[in-house]
Order: structure tokens, then sequence, then C-alpha cells
């Protein structure tokens, strides 16, 4: 188990296996020393945990939670390429998509499920730059979509 995944189970979490694309994609492409992923729905074991709007049918703390699953997505897509998580140096860019309700602002505290976790699993190295963006609907009805950037450690 790479020490990310040591760090991740302290919080009772696991990356998942990669979620098969629900379209005509690739889950993450390794391009030089940077990975980027797709957009990671809250999918768990091939199932999306729940759809609407956040501020309308989730809540933000229910949307936080799914931010969460999001990321551990992110990673799942990111493993794939690189095989041990261990070989980050960083997280350089997180965005994050929050389907909204009209009169919802929240979006940057539904992001921090995700920008949470990548700071408790890499410590300095998983401060981010970051988007939060309202959006009217995203893929399956989700409420939130996170996608993220990562730079590989130098090979030896």
């Amino acid at each position: 188990m790479s020490q990310v995944e040591t760090k991740l189970a302290e919080l009772g979490l696991t990356v998942p296996d990669v979620a098969p694309p629900v379209a005509a994609y690739v889950p993450a492409v390794r391009s030089g020393e940077y990975v980027f992923t797709s957009g990671q729905i809250p999918m768990v074991a091939g199932k999306l945990q729940t759809t609407g709007k956040v501020g309308a049918e989730v809540t933000p703390e229910e949307a936080k939670a799914l931010a969460q699953i999001c990321a551990l997505n992110a990673l799942a897509a990111v493993k794939s390429v690189i095989g041990d998580l261990d070989q980050i140096e960083r997280v350089v860019k997180v965005v994050g998509f929050v389907a909204s309700a009209p009169d919802f602002t929240g979006q940057p505290g539904v992001v921090n499920g995700a920008s949470e976790l990548f700071g408790h699993a890499f410590g300095a190295a998983g401060v981010h730059a970051r988007s939060a963006v309202g959006v009217t609907v995203l893929p399956l009805d989700a409420p939130v979509e996170v996608e993220i950037q990562v730079r590989l450690k130098p090979q030896a």
C-alpha cells in the first residue's frame, strides 16, 4: 500500500478501482511529468450515489461528501495510469463543478470536500490551485464533478 493510501486509510477511506468511462474518453492521460484526469462524478461500485441540484435536492454537506468521493475517483484514475500514487509530487490544480440551484452560492465549500482530502493525503504537496464552478446540470444529473492535474516526481 502506498503512503498516500495509508494516509487515506487513517480517514477510513480507500482508493477504489477506476470508474469506467460513461462516454468516449479515458479516465486519465499522462503527458510528460503531468497526469490530467477526466471529470469524475461520485460513483461507488458503478453506481451514482445521488442525483439533483445542490441547494435543492442535495444539501451542501451531502455535496461536500460527494466531492470527496469524486476526489477518490480522480486518484483512482491517476493510479490507473501510473500504478503507484507515491509517484505524485504535487496536486497542481483541482476543478470542481457543482450542479447548483439558482440561488446556491456555496460552491467553494462543496469543493472543499476534494481539497481537504488532497491536503490530508499529500500534506503540503496537496495544496493546489482551484476553481469551484456552479453549473446548471452535470452528466447523469450528478450533483458534483471533480477533475485534477498532478505533477509526478522526476524519474531516477
